[in-house]
C-alpha cells in the first residue's frame, strides 16, 4: 500500500521478490498487468500519506489504492472463480509503509495541522486511517498483513536540513513515537477481534536509527550526511540541478552511505534492511 519514499521501498521490494525467488512486483497503473495478478500488485504512490490531505492532488491517496485493491479482488474472482480467489487472497501477504509523509510534511509547508491537533490527536487520525484500510482488506479475503514502524524522520537529512544547526528536528518526534507505540496496539487488537489474521512488524526505527548513529558498525563510513544534495548535511533536494538549486555534491562511493538524498536510503542500507 502507500509508499512515503520514492525508491526506498522499490529497491526493498526488488531484494525482497529476489530472496523469495518471485518476480518483481509490478505497479497495478503498469499497462497490460491483466495477466500477472496472481503473483503480486503494488499499489504504492510516492510520497503519498494516510490522510487524504497529503500532498491532495499529487499522490494516489490511501483509499484509492484501496479502491484498486478491490478492483484487483474482483478480477481474480473473475479469473479463478470465487474459492481460488478467496485462497489466493488468504495467502497473499499485504505490506504497508506509509505515515512518515503525514507527519513531515505540515512542518514542511508550514502548515497549520500541529497548531490544531495535539500529536496525540493527529496520530490518532493517521492509525485510525490506517485501521479502516487494513480492515477492508480484511473483508476482502486478506489474512496476512505486514508493517514497519515509523523510521527516525526527524534525524533525516531533510529534516535537519529545516531546521538548521545540525539538529534533528525534534518537533516531529512526539509523532513518530506515538505513531510506534500505538501501530503495535492496533495489530495487536485486530489480531484478538479478527479470525485468521496475522501480521508483522519490522523494527525500521531502530535499524536506521543504529545506522545514522553508529555507521561504521554497519560498514558504512557516513551515517547522519547523504551522499546526494545541497546544503547541510545535503539535506536540500536539488534532484541533480534540476529543480531550483544548481549546485549538488554527489559522493564517490555511495556504499559508504546510509542515505543517498535527504530522505532516501542507499542501495547497501535498502538491502541489509530486506533481511529484517
Amino acid at each position: 500500500m502507500p509508499t512515503s519514499l520514492y525508491s526506498q521501498y522499490s529497491d526493498q521490494n526488488s531484494f525482497e521478490t529476489k530472496r523469495a525467488k518471485l518476480p518483481l512486483i509490478p505497479p497495478y497503473l503498469q499497462p497490460g498487468i491483466d495477466h500477472q495478478l496472481t503473483y503480486g500488485v503494488n499499489f504504492a504512490s510516492a510520497g503519498a500519506g494516510a490522510l487524504l490531505e497529503t500532498r491532495q492532488g499529487l499522490v494516489i491517496d490511501l483509499q484509492t489504492q484501496l479502491g484498486y485493491f478491490k478492483n484487483v479482488s474482483r478480477q481474480l474472482r473473475k479469473q479463478l472463480g470465487d474459492a481460488g480467489a478467496e485462497s489466493l487472497l488468504s495467502r497473499a501477504i499485504y505490506l504497508f509503509s506509509v505515515g512518515d509523509n503525514d507527519y513531515t510534511l505540515p512542518f514542511e509547508i508550514n502548515s497549520t495541522v500541529p497548531h490544531s491537533y495535539s500529536p496525540e490527536q493527529f496520530v490518532g487520525l493517521v492509525i485510525g486511517n490506517i485501521t479502516t484500510v487494513v480492515k477492508e482488506i480484511y473483508e476482502n479475503g486478506g489474512r496476512k498483513f505486514g508493517f514497519v514502524n515509523m523510521l527516525p524522520i526527524s534525524c533525516f537529512p531533510s529534516a535537519k536540513a529545516l531546521l538548521g544547526g545540525g539538529r534533528c528536528f525534534e518537533q516531529i518526534t512526539p509523532y513518530v513515537k506515538l505513531h510506534n507505540k500505538e501501530l503495535p496496539k492496533l495489530l495487536q487488537k485486530l489480531e484478538s477481534e479478527l479470525k485468521e489474521f496475522e501480521y508483522s512488524l519490522l523494527p525500521f526505527y531502530s535499524f536506521l536509527d543504529q545506522r545514522i548513529n553508529h555507521p561504521s558498525k554497519y560498514g558504512f563510513n557516513e551515517g547522519k550526511a547523504a551522499c546526494c544534495g545541497s546544503g547541510p548535511y545535503r539535506g536540500i533536494r536539488s534532484w541533480g540541478g534540476k529543480r531550483g538549486v544548481k549546485e549538488y555534491y554527489l559522493c564517490k562511493n555511495v556504499s559508504e552511505y546510509a542515505f543517498f538524498d535527504s530522505s532516501h536510503l542507499t542501495k547497501s542500507a535498502n538491502q541489509q534492511s530486506s533481511k529484517l
